[in-house]
């Protein structure tokens, strides 16, 4: 039995390898489907316009290739790059997103979501607006507010022209005079829920609230014959 396996044993060791080598190769070149999340990115925006849209951040990929090549590609090294070089105001459609995928060369994108992106821009513009103090609550009994301020009183807000035009003020967070008898001074952030704006500069506003006794007015006499 022995002598039957050690027969030819260079040509059965050398069949052995040439099967291994055959398993390998196969192996390796078995075609695989994987899935990604790839980023989207923006490139050479003009410094004067702005994305006044929502878009993705990532995409989602489905790559198909040979199991060797896919094995070598990592994640981070892949991206969707859209470039907005020369791009005038208004909504531009990019498709085929696929094509901008710098994928190795025998990878396939066999499902991509989105396959399209509509990108708006919009110039960037600033606007000076007026600030709405807002009060909550009432002073303690027998006292008013005599006067309320800010300063500043206005702030620049800045982005996407379209939505500065319905912008006409902003407000301050809720300022809680509960129970107050007494004049205060308070530092309290400014509130703009814009989707394509925001503030320049100052953020927050000091605001003043002078307090004051109610005045009561005096007894009326009667009048003779009541």
């Amino acid at each position: 039995m022995f002598k039957l396996i050690t027969q030819n044993w260079a040509l059965k060791l050398m069949s052995l390898v040439f099967a291994l080598m055959l398993w390998f190769f196969i192996m390796g070149e078995r075609r695989l489907e994987v899935n990604y999340r790839v980023p989207l990115e923006l490139q050479n925006l003009p410094r004067e316009l702005m994305v006044a849209n929502e878009i993705p951040s990532m995409v989602d990929v489905r790559i198909s290739g040979p199991r060797t090549l896919l094995m070598k590609v990592s994640p981070n090294d892949i991206s969707i790059t859209v470039d907005l070089t020369g791009l005038n105001p208004g909504l531009t459609s990019f498709r085929r997103l696929e094509e901008r995928l710098n994928l190795p060369s025998g990878l396939r994108v066999t499902r991509l979501s989105p396959s399209f992106i509509d990108l708006r821009l919009e110039r960037i513009q600033q606007k000076t607006v007026p600030i709405i103090i807002a009060l909550s609550g009432e002073p303690m009994s027998g006292f008013v507010v005599a006067n309320v301020r800010a300063n500043p009183d206005h702030v620049a807000i800045e982005g996407a022209e379209g939505e500065l035009k319905n912008v006409t003020e902003v407000s301050t967070d809720d300022v809680d005079l509960t129970g107050v008898n007494s004049s205060f001074s308070l530092i309290v952030p400014l509130q703009h829920r814009g989707s394509f704006s925001r503030f320049k500069d100052e953020r927050t506003t000091e605001i003043q609230v002078e307090i004051a006794a109610q005045e009561v007015a005096p007894e009326r006499d009667p009048t003779p014959g009541e």
